[in-house]
């Protein structure tokens, strides 16, 4: 097969003066490299495309391949992991990976939760705010929204907005960060009831009911680690502040792998991604969110 890589080098945007964190969720040379060495240790061929602009380009110009093996995450607008599945929809062209309306819903973190919820989805009680002014109301009607609370952006990714001063004590601190978030990152705010148990990320692969879960990793925070969260600090310098270990207590991991294989279906990927998982008091694994796009980095995913 012809087989065509999209990929958003992180490399091109940082010589273009975006920052470490704005391009948090792009890809390095090796992860490119990496994946075509592997499609081509199958037998195919792999063109390096790019991203958006150069896929136009080529399509525009009557390029075709069998397969796209996309990994685009885009860099602007709460549909961005969309942008090329879309494009390739229109042109009918295949590619690998979940479909523009998956990856749009599931980027934004308060619309998945919605259809978790309705799915009957154990997750940690939330609301979503787009402006300050919303708080106060949203408070006083979602009872269950309890402190201490976490917040964080609708749609990023990589820990990006998350750091210490995301577990929330008081009303004062909550509106202050909650400001700034929304500020920063021009974006709806996810407040959600802080969940302080274990936290896991699962590894999921396949489409419906062939999907099945590949391994579920612990998430251990040294004393190195800020506020035992998983935040943009923490995940960028992992290999001083973080263990990883692989879950083998069978009565966890059943609930982990119940929670996660109902949640990919409930929400249609395709194929490969992660999703992940923090236990609230009581130890009941709840579903975080999900990344139908995941890094693929031969050494750091």
């Amino acid at each position: 097969m012809k087989i065509g890589l999209t990929y958003d080098l992180r490399e091109d945007y940082l010589n273009a003066g975006f920052s470490l964190e704005e391009t948090a969720e792009l890809d390095k040379p090796e992860t490119i490299d990496s994946i075509a060495a592997a499609i081509q240790s199958a037998g195919h061929t792999v063109e390096k495309i790019g991203g958006l602009q150069p896929l136009m380009s080529k399509l525009l110009k009557g390029k075709r391949w069998d397969l796209i093996f996309n990994i685009a995450e885009g860099l602007y607008g709460l549909a961005r992991e969309s942008t090329i599945p879309c494009l390739l929809d229109a042109y009918k062209i295949p590619y690998v990976f979940s479909d523009p309306v998956t990856l749009a819903t599931c980027l934004h973190k308060g619309f998945t939760k919605r259809i978790i919820h309705e799915l009957n989805i154990p997750t940690a009680p939330f609301d979503i705010i787009s402006h300050i002014g919303e708080l106060g109301l949203v408070l006083q009607k979602n009872k269950r929204l309890v402190f201490p609370l976490f917040v964080k952006p609708v749609a990023e990714g990589t820990g990006k907005g998350i750091n210490a001063k995301s577990i929330i004590h008081d009303m004062g601190t909550l509106k202050k960060t909650c400001a700034r978030l929304i500020r920063t990152f021009k974006q709806p705010v996810l407040i959600e009831t802080y969940l302080p148990g274990r936290e896991f990320t699962v590894g999921m692969i396949g489409t419906g009911q062939d999907a099945r879960v590949l391994g579920v990793m612990e998430i251990h925070f040294n004393a190195q680690a800020k506020n035992n969260i998983y935040s943009f600090d923490n995940k960028a310098t992992y290999e001083d502040k973080i263990e990883y270990t692989l879950l083998k207590e069978k009565s966890l991991l059943k609930k982990i792998e119940a929670v996660c294989l109902a949640s990919w279906r409930g929400l249609n990927c395709r194929d490969a991604g992660r999703i992940d998982i923090r236990c609230d008091q009581k130890g009941q694994p709840n579903f975080i969110e999900v990344n139908p796009l995941a890094g693929l980095h031969p050494v750091d995913s």
